[in-house]
């Protein structure tokens, strides 16, 4: 049973006083109804998540009280990769012919404030300073920057292309073009990473709508079908944030299995991707999931970022709504998306963030703590 997105919608992420999270989230639900031309008592199920504004499932008294199976889902930030997937598995298993994905948030201005005792870590953990992820995504890009001789003139150049494709989209929150000297001159924050270099916590609300890929013309005459949709957790010896140590022999991370499996899924290679959306919380991590997800070899990210290749005109177009630099990251909502912006991108919907050359293949790739990473493959 093949699965199909026949609709989706969005909130504009940002900062939005006047909506809570909740009624952002339902902002996308009736979007993404209307475009698959349904109402939500047509929905048999639903999976969301929101890690800051409430139970997902609360969107039932925005919608509508049908008695469906609404399901929260919490993995970080990969909880809207995680709530498609647990769709996509409940469509493919045979049990329902259509259902809703959703996500949304509206988080505190400043960093994320988590909690150790959460993730099974000692409070010394915190008390050391480490709960602070820009820490350990300085760390991490530092040494990969050792071993791969990436420049930080690269890393600045990741965050301006993040801000031109976030002034072509109507929906981002960073809208206006930041110079690479703006960038590398902004305040430091955790050595190498400054300012402008890190994504911010947000607002913002996406749905899709799923069903059964032979009943999706009932709804659209552009479906984009699901090839592949994989979610894999870290093993011993990957290193991942809020890991309080380090394994003396080093393994592949969730990203790197998560990838392969849905690349086998799909059976289809990385060089068949026409656009690509890519975790990026901060330019590093953009940087090192390109090979992550088998994209390049570690270290050629040098040149095919100094060339332009991750531009929307350029060879492998890499966060073309601007990503999480230039939209933020509301949790709930962030890997939801990655996929709303390829779906646009396949029905060549995009505007003026749009990839030329009629794109049929895209992929998505979340990320979340600690260490949970979740991959999909769009057709059309």
């Amino acid at each position: 049973m093949d699965v199909a997105i026949v609709g989706i919608g969005i909130h504009p992420f940002g900062r939005t006083p006047a909506r809570t999270g909740l009624q952002q989230g339902a902002y996308a639900a009736r979007l993404a109804l209307q475009d698959a031309g349904v109402e939500w008592r047509d929905i048999q199920f639903a999976f969301g998540g929101s890690a800051s504004a409430g139970s997902a499932d609360a969107l039932v008294n925005e919608l509508g009280l049908t008695g469906i199976p609404f399901i929260n889902v919490a993995n970080g930030c990969a909880t809207g990769g995680s709530s498609l997937i647990s769709a996509y598995n409940a469509i493919k298993s045979g049990q329902y012919d259509i259902g809703m994905v959703t996500g949304f948030d509206k988080h505190d201005r400043g960093a994320f404030n988590a909690d150790p005792k959460e993730l099974g870590i000692g409070e010394w953990y915190g008390e050391v300073g480490m709960m602070m992820t820009t820490q350990f995504f300085a760390m991490k890009i530092q040494k990969y920057m050792h071993d791969y001789s990436i420049s930080h003139d690269t890393l600045a150049k990741v965050a301006e292309k993040a801000f031109i494709n976030g002034s072509k989209n109507p929906n981002a929150w960073r809208t206006e073009p930041i110079t690479v000297d703006e960038i590398i001159n902004s305040i430091m924050v955790n050595n190498p990473l400054t300012k402008f270099m890190f994504c911010s916590p947000a607002e913002g609300g996406v749905a899709l709508i799923l069903c059964r890929a032979d009943h999706a013309k009932r709804y659209t005459d552009a479906p984009v079908y699901l090839k592949g949709a994989t979610m894999k957790s870290r093993r011993f010896g990957s290193f991942e944030v809020f890991a309080p140590s380090q394994a003396l022999q080093q393994v592949d991370g969730p990203t790197v299995d998560a990838s392969k499996a849905a690349f086998e899924m799909a059976g289809v290679d990385p060089k068949d991707m026409a656009v690509l959306q890519l975790q990026d919380t901060e330019v590093g991590a953009e940087i090192m999931h390109m090979a992550e997800n088998g994209f390049c070899e570690d270290g050629e990210q040098e040149a095919l970022i100094q060339q332009g290749a991750t531009h929307i005109g350029g060879s492998m177009p890499v966060n073309t709504d601007g990503g999480c630099l230039a939209n933020g990251e509301p949790i709930g909502a962030s890997g939801l998306r990655q996929v709303y912006e390829n779906v646009l991108q396949l029905r060549g919907q995009a505007g003026g963030h749009q990839v030329p050359g009629d794109p049929k293949l895209a992929y998505t790739h979340v990320y979340g703590a600690p260490g949970i990473s979740a991959v999909t493959i769009l057709q059309r």
